[in-house]
């Protein structure tokens, strides 16, 4: 295992797998991105959207893509991420993704797995880098958990995310190479 993979690995005891999300995928993948919306505390998606309006945003092509950690035995949806081209043209090279975990599922290397899934496949896809546009600086978990995958912070927006239960907090610019 080379330096970059061995920084990625997840447990081999790991009860679930990382896979390419299929159309009869959308009620689990629904099921985590719903309470995650709702809650307001993490994504910068109005708290109202519909599972029509989700479905379109989360939903990728090629050379995008949406995958899904499911249980290897009852196939049940614990997690799901996303990745797509950052912007058009001239900055079509850089990727972006978005991750959420089920509430119950939280701790268990599931979000790390997405994640180094998403890197993997996003270079395969001839995506040069990776961008994160908006991780709410008080989501301190995943700020780390994104720092230890590599990524740096370039810039935090002040006061750019109104957290319902906290108040204004800033939002990380996130980057790392492919």
């Amino acid at each position: 295992m080379d330096k970059a993979a061995s920084v990625w690995a997840v447990s081999q005891e790991q009860t679930f797998e990382i896979r390419k999300a299929t159309p009869g995928d959308w009620a689990g993948i629904w099921s985590i991105l719903e309470p995650v919306i709702r809650e307001g505390e993490t994504f910068t998606w109005d708290r109202d959207t519909t599972e029509d309006a989700a479905r379109a945003k989360w939903i990728k092509e090629a050379p995008g893509q949406t995958f899904v950690a499911a249980d290897k035995v009852t196939g049940r949806i614990l997690g799901t991420g996303e990745f797509h081209a950052n912007q058009g043209g001239g900055g079509s090279h850089v990727a972006n993704a978005g991750y959420m975990v089920g509430a119950h599922h939280s701790g268990q290397g599931i979000a790390r797995a997405l994640c180094a899934y998403s890197l993997q496949e996003a270079k395969a896809a001839g995506f040069r880098s990776m961008q994160y546009n908006a991780v709410v600086e008080s989501n301190v978990r995943a700020v780390w958990l994104w720092q230890s995958m590599g990524f740096q912070i370039l810039a935090t927006v002040p006061d750019a995310f109104n957290h319902p239960e906290i108040g204004y907090v800033g939002l990380h610019v996130m980057y790392r190479k492919l």
